[in-house]
């Protein structure tokens, strides 16, 4: 079984190797392709950047990608200049080989839980997978708002490892999306499904219209406002898996 492993945090990201990684152990065959630079907050969006460039997809500009190494991964990766939904467009059309059984898209520096998942480059490539009828996770560390710090992406990893089984049980088309708490150990996490909260960690709202301006601000919601949901079990400390999408069957 054959797996794309993308991100939106770009092809450096420690958490994308971690991933490729943790699907090489568990016996598929890689094929990394990602970002050459950061495309947080891409969504679904199928944009080309060429330079200071950026053009939609389907336009006369091509999409360029560069042959790339990753850190205890044998074989190639690809660093394509273009979001990460267009990358897993690109890799379902056989751009990087022979098309994917699987997209794992990840691991996210930072949660994608609550409705916000729909703004999310690391979502966007798992739904556009499913759009093409495959079967795709989404997975993210719990880092918190800080910057700083370590990030435990060995955890996340392992987590991983053990959705992908739920992953290969769901019909064609599923998505699922995985939330790891920013644990330095994986033994002892639980996975729990929950539902997805009503809105993100932040919400961004308009304060003022000043002319031809708009001005915004940041709002940051607390765990306990959406009981039961992904927010507030990751906050408990749970690992959290929510279906997504199935074509057909489920809907956001």
């Amino acid at each position: 079984m054959r797996a794309l492993i993308t991100n939106d945090d770009g092809i450096d990201s420690p958490g994308l190797a971690a991933l490729a990684r943790a699907a090489a152990e568990a016996g598929l065959e890689v094929v990394v392709a990602a970002p050459a630079h950061e495309h947080s907050g891409a969504s679904a969006s199928i944009i080309a950047t060429q330079g200071a460039a950026v053009t939609a997809a389907g336009g006369k500009g091509t999409v360029r990608s560069e042959r790339r190494s990753l850190p205890g991964l044998e074989g190639d990766a690809f660093a394509v200049h273009a979001a990460p939904a267009l990358i897993t467009l690109l890799a379902l059309h056989g751009s990087f080989g022979p098309a994917p059984d699987v997209v794992l898209s990840g691991i996210n520096r930072g949660a994608n839980v609550g409705s916000a998942i729909m703004h999310s480059g690391t979502v966007g490539a798992a739904l556009t997978a499913a759009a093409g009828g495959v079967r795709a996770l989404a997975v993210s560390l719990d880092v918190g708002l800080r910057e700083d710090g370590v990030a435990h992406w060995a955890t996340a990893a392992a987590i991983a490892r053990r959705a992908l089984t739920t992953l290969l049980g769901e019909p064609a088309g599923a998505v699922l999306n995985l939330n790891v708490p920013n644990a330095p150990d994986p033994e002892g996490l639980a996975l729990v499904e929950a539902p997805l909260a009503p809105f993100g960690i932040v919400q961004t709202t308009m304060t003022e219209v000043a002319g031809d301006e708009v001005r915004l601000s940041i709002r940051e919601h607390r765990a306990d406002e959406a009981p039961g949901s992904d927010m507030e079990r990751l906050a408990a400390g749970l690992a959290t898996i929510t279906a997504v999408k199935t074509i057909g069957d489920r809907g956001i």
